[in-house]
């Protein structure tokens, strides 16, 4: 997560980057569990420049981890979505065909396989009559053959979303209201994490787990948007950052370093970012694992296991966080 949140504070990647990224992400993705591969689908899926090697690998993957990456990421391309159509089950296209502007080719490739179920079916029983009244598709004019192939498509779109549920509406997120707020202050000037990160968690009506894992992102970058989403009070704000992360407070012309990344997020982004990463919570995790979970399910496209931490030297490796007690 400190490497996609570290991709996502780039807003004009360069090529470079790019590469870099996709480098870094593979191993990466492959060896995190599974709570932490649906995380990293919902914060990329928000992000306007991804690798076509990484949504090809997050696409591929099981639909439990792909389907928000599926359903909303403007990142991927046709061909892409072509490829992960061709390689992957019912569950795959059906994702894909819940996503807005669908392009031709895409809805030609959801009709060829015929992956979207009982929409299939359907089709076909509204192209059956209409086939056996007109002359064979030889012989049609070529204008009202292409109509009837449009129209068709257009009735695909409509089936396919309507089989499908409606994308849950983003969580609300309110602003923190004062108590709320003198927790996260008191909490930061003790330095104690655990007590922050289940008052933030509080906050923002969502699981400590998730609380804890904005907390381990070094940069500050995700707690920074966690409290501009909350809108908390600017000089709060840069008092939790200079606290639990030292290196935030270091002055840097007339402001400090956390003063600047505060700068660079505005509410309506923040809590954008943040919903994301609460409906993955919601939809995709009934229970949290760790990371790096041993406990895993094995991927069959992995050509053998990776050796993880056990949790006790993980728990022992995870940094302090704020000043001395």
């Amino acid at each position: 997560m400190a490497t996609v949140s570290g991709f996502e504070g780039l807003r004009h990647p360069r090529r470079n980057d790019l590469k870099q990224f996709a480098e870094l992400f593979e191993p990466l993705f492959s060896a995190s569990s599974d709570e932490a591969r649906r995380h990293a689908a919902a914060a990329l899926s928000q992000c306007l420049h991804v690798p076509r090697t990484v949504a090809l690998q997050i696409g591929n993957a099981p639909i439990s981890i792909a389907a928000i990456f599926l359903t909303r990421s403007v990142a991927i391309d046709d061909a892409t979505l072509l490829h992960i159509i061709r390689s992957n089950g019912p569950a795959h296209a059906t994702a894909i065909a819940r996503r807005d502007n669908l392009s031709v080719h895409v809805v030609d490739a959801l009709v060829e396989r015929r992956q979207t179920g009982s929409v299939a079916a359907t089709i076909a029983s509204l192209a059956a009559p209409e086939e056996a009244l007109q002359a064979p598709r030889s012989q049609e004019p070529d204008d009202a053959r292409l109509l009837r192939e449009e129209k068709l498509r257009s009735e695909l779109k409509i089936l396919a979303l309507r089989t499908t549920h409606d994308v849950a509406a983003g969580p609300v997120i309110e602003p923190a209201n004062p108590l709320h707020e003198a927790l996260l202050v008191r909490f930061a000037r003790t330095g104690e994490a655990n007590l922050f990160a289940a008052s933030l968690a509080a906050a923002l009506s969502a699981s400590v787990e998730l609380g804890e894992r904005i907390l381990l992102d070094v940069s500050g970058q995700q707690l920074a948007m966690a409290l501009t989403a909350l809108e908390l009070k600017p000089a709060d704000s840069l008092f939790v950052l200079g606290s639990l992360y030292p290196d935030l407070a270091e002055r840097f012309g007339g402001t400090t370093r956390a003063g600047i990344l505060l700068s660079s997020l505005t509410p309506e982004t923040s809590r954008a970012r943040i919903q994301s990463w609460l409906l993955s919570e919601q939809e995709t995790a009934p229970e949290h694992q760790s990371y790096l979970a041993e406990n895993r399910g094995t991927d069959p496209r992995q050509t053998a296991a990776r050796q993880v931490k056990t949790a006790n030297t993980v728990s022992r490796q995870k940094r302090s966080f704020g000043r001395g007690h």
